[in-house]
């Protein structure tokens, strides 16, 4: 693992914000290295508000998006709600539709199903809309790149919203309305939204046209919250507000569906990490294991105890998602040894009985062993189907693009991508996609890199410090948990290794003039002999809490060791 220690700021800065916030260095530090420069934007970063949220009416096409659904309402036009069967697609759709639902009857909502249609808009879809007597479809998390879908849909005689977040293609789609902030022409101030974010917009600017302001649509941002952990947008700008705002609500009130899933595992207060660990999963699971319809069902649910008879459904789909990822990552990791691919720049592998619904899970673990661009393949009906993952620096979009000739389809990020191709072309893919990923990938970047953010001594350690830091929260993507190194730290001699087979390292720290400190290390088994005999070495770590039998003290979570 590379360690790169974030630049130190100007020292005069660190001075002029110590002073204007009465902080000591530490905190002063890690503020400016998150841009973080006056009084005002801390106020900002420790406190977020509803006034951090943008006019909606700055997004390109929210006039004409709200005109439409305005005029649908007024003449009980039928209205389908389409949205992704992820996370985000479905919180997306969840949002949408229990809003719409406050203003008009007409309301049903549509998710694909990931195995006979999959990603985005379909066919099926828009002849289920024609066959049902929609004439208005809002799609959200997907469809900007439907341009022949929206076409296919107005010969039907219906009209499309889109609501994406996804990158366009050289072509927007022809529909009454596209709002997308990575549109070229889109001025909206903040770029990175998620799909249910840009559904929330939507909604804000519907709400203003009923006299209503932003806060008197908080009952939504616990879904907003959930799908921005979901789908590893950054946690900074209107984000963070977000974020912030709908963990409130996830922690004081929030909707039946998610005070289920929270109540099935048991856990008092959910932190953004636990939402991405314990609610996402569940939701997501649905779309992976059986049929996203069953997560919009859950979330948009307002009696709690029907909520809580489908969370248990929810759950066993989960469980099912853990075996299954676990026996597919297994045969997929034999194929990469049985087919001496170790040492190759990509991972591609296939089996064509792999489920669908883990493959994107899939590609993320292997890319945690193998740390390269990778892309889990398995059958789609005619065609082949896979998620791509990519590795921290490297844009695995544009790798793609640049093997376009074997691909029918593709769509996603810079880290996260999903594509189809026909079975013959396979081969010839897999052998471009290492070709490109060679030929344009830093080979450092084939190593994984550590962030920290300052070096500190042990010494430094207190509970003042633990307590602002924890304030530093919502942290993920953009504002990360700081990572502190120290060096020169000795193991007091009961180090030892701890869990299953031994996995992880436990030991107490100590520099000359420490208290000592407890340190879990989980999955640095291995570094146990770095620790023995009092060898001096390297610690980089984050600050953690460990609550005892009533006590609570501070222990470090140790990211890595090392001589």
């Amino acid at each position: 693992m590379r360690w790169i220690l974030k630049p130190k700021p100007d020292a005069s800065k660190v001075e002029a914000l110590k002073n204007a916030l009465q902080v000591d260095d530490i905190v002063a530090t890690l503020l400016l290295q998150r841009g973080i420069e006056t009084f005002e934007d801390a106020k900002t970063f420790f406190r977020p508000s509803y006034n951090d949220l943008h006019n909606p009416y700055l997004m390109k096409d929210m006039d004409k998006a709200v005109a439409r659904i305005e005029e649908a309402i007024a003449e009980g036009e039928n209205i389908l709600v389409y949205g992704d069967y992820d996370v985000d697609g479905t919180t997306a759709v969840a949002l949408m539709s229990s809003y719409l639902k406050t203003r008009t009857d007409n309301v049903a909502t549509y998710i694909p199903d990931r195995y006979e249609e999959g990603y985005g808009v379909s066919y099926q879809g828009i002849d289920f809309a024609h066959d049902n007597d929609f004439t208005l479809i809002i799609a959200l998390d997907c469809g900007i790149k439907a341009i022949e879908k929206v076409v296919y849909a107005k010969e039907k005689g219906i009209d499309f919203i889109i609501c994406d977040h996804h990158r366009p293609g050289n072509e927007i789609p022809d529909a009454v309305a596209v709002l997308d902030p990575k549109r070229e022409d889109c001025e909206y101030p903040f770029k990175e939204l998620c799909g249910c974010g840009v559904g929330f917009k939507l909604i804000t600017a519907l709400a203003t046209k009923q006299g209503l302001t932003v806060e008197d649509l908080t009952e939504y941002l616990d879904l907003v919250a959930t799908a921005i952990g979901a789908d590893i947008v950054p946690i900074v700008g209107e984000n963070r507000a977000l974020a912030y705002l709908g963990l409130q609500v996830i922690n004081a009130n929030p909707r039946p569906g998610i005070k289920a899933i929270i109540a099935e595992v048991k856990k008092e207060e959910l932190s953004i990490i636990d939402v991405v660990f314990i609610v996402a999963p569940r939701i997501n699971a649905a779309g992976r294991m059986k049929h996203g319809n069953h997560a919009v069902t859950l979330l948009t649910e307002t009696d709690f105890n029907l909520a809580a008879s489908y969370a248990v459904d929810i759950d066993q789909f989960n469980t099912d998602r853990k075996e299954t990822d676990r026996l597919i990552t297994e045969e997929a990791l034999l194929q990469i040894e049985k087919n001496e691919e170790q040492d190759r720049f990509t991972t591609v592998v296939y089996d064509q009985n792999w489920h669908k619904g883990v493959i994107g899970i899939v590609a993320s673990r292997l890319t945690e062993t193998y740390y390269r661009p990778t892309l889990v393949f398995t059958k789609s009906g005619e065609k082949l189907a896979a998620s791509a993952r990519s590795v921290k620096g490297f844009d695995v979009y544009n790798a793609l693009e640049a093997c376009s000739e074997f691909i029918e389809q593709f769509g996603g990020h810079k880290y996260a991508a999903g594509l189809t191709l026909l079975p013959e072309n396979y081969e010839a893919f897999k052998a471009k996609f290492e070709a490109v990923v060679k030929d344009t990938i830093d080979p450092k970047l084939l190593t994984p890199e550590l962030k920290v953010d300052l070096k500190i001594e042990l010494s430094q350690i207190d509970h003042k410090l633990y307590r602002i830091v924890r304030q530093f929260a919502p942290f993920g993507p953009g504002n990360m948990t700081p990572v502190f190194m120290t060096q020169g730290v000795q193991d007091t001699g009961w180090g030892k290794c701890v869990g299953e087979d031994d996995k992880h390292l436990r030991f107490t720290a100590k520099q000359a003039d420490s208290d000592p400190i407890v340190c879990i290390g989980f999955g640095l088994g291995d570094k146990l002999d770095i620790i023995k005999n009092r060898n001096t070495f390297d610690a980089a770590y984050t600050i953690d809490e460990n609550h005892w039998n009533g006590n609570i003290s501070l222990q470090l979570k140790l990211k890595d060791i090392k001589v």
